[in-house]
């Protein structure tokens, strides 16, 4: 099996790589239209449903599906002979840092289903505040793959 991983290394990484940019994509961009549905959009309105439209898209057709195949390309390389070392702070660092990138992805899913219910009670500012935790996570996940500083 993992001469198997390992010949498929290349390619796994380049998938796993393809779909984090697209999972991270959309944990960007979906608090933002949680702002815009905030502070600019009545409830009950057409725009309310509209906005509940665009971000179930973003969520259901991009979001879960590009956070399933990080998630199962991550473990491939994991699995690879080589390539993790989890004798290194690094993979730990990381390892939390997707656990908890994961935990935001859930959280958006919660929100979005708030709005669905009526029941948002988040504010603009609160979502601009909470947008910051995937960015926040993907820097220190970049340092840790890239730098290995601990």
């Amino acid at each position: 099996m993992s001469d198997f991983l390992s010949s498929l290394y290349p390619w796994t990484k380049s998938l796993h790589v393809i779909s984090v940019i697209a999972w991270m994509a959309g944990i960007f961009y979906l608090p933002r239209l949680f702002v815009r549905h905030t502070e600019n959009v009545e409830m009950g309105s057409k725009t309310d449903l509209l906005f509940q439209d665009m971000e179930k898209k973003l969520f259901k057709l991009i979001m879960n599906p590009a956070s399933v195949s990080t998630w199962v390309f991550g473990l491939a390389l994991v699995f690879t002979p080589g390539i993790v070392d989890w004798g290194s702070g690094w993979s730990w660092v990381k390892a939390a840092c997707v656990i908890a990138m994961t935990w935001f992805h859930h959280w958006c899913g919660y929100r979005r289903k708030d709005f669905v219910a009526g029941n948002n009670r988040l504010t603009g500012k609160q979502y601009r505040l909470m947008n910051e935790v995937p960015t926040i996570l993907m820097i220190v996940i970049v340092i840790m793959i890239i730098a290995r500083p601990i």
